[in-house]
């Protein structure tokens, strides 16, 4: 009997089908990501990224080359979007291009189109980027683990 339960108790997880990230959860964390920035809520769209995530800025050149910005922990990243928000308020689309889920499916990645504006004192600016953000399936469930934003010139009628 105890050998019986011990195979049921094994066999268990392999009868449920194998678990991993699929593409309905990165998109779905993609929006929950998008509205949370929109809504000015920084707490929840930080909650979304793993405590180790890297935020990586940097812009591409008239000759194609990368410029880089910099690179920020979750911590510093927070900081920076609550000090920009104070002089004003941001709003951004992001237009999904790609969401790949690697074979072991425990890690993602989605390669997307961002416009962002950002309303101050100065007016509307606009900001065009392509993004590229790597997820993970994590104990507290998916979570973005990367996030490189490379500034790009912003195609005639792009609009969020």
């Amino acid at each position: 009997m105890r050998a019986l339960l011990l195979a049921l108790a094994f066999a268990g997880p392999a009868l449920a089908g194998p678990a991993g990230l699929t593409e309905a959860q990165v998109r779905s964390l993609v929006e929950r990501q998008s509205r949370a920035w929109n809504a000015g809520d920084l707490a929840g769209y930080f909650a979304t990224f793993s405590p180790t995530a890297r935020f990586t800025d940097q812009a591409l050149a008239n000759d194609n080359s990368i410029v880089p910005y910099g690179v920020s922990t979750r911590a510093e990243a927070r900081a920076q979007s609550g000090r920009a928000l104070t002089h004003g308020k941001a709003r951004e689309a992001v237009t999904l291009e790609a969401v790949a889920i690697d074979p072991d499916r425990r890690s993602a990645r989605v390669s997307a189109r961002v416009v962002s504006e950002i309303a101050g004192a100065r007016g509307l600016r606009r900001v065009c980027a392509r993004r590229v953000e790597t997820f993970a399936l994590t104990p507290a469930g998916p979570r973005a683990t990367g996030q490189t934003d490379t500034v790009v010139r912003c195609r005639p009628g792009a609009g969020g």
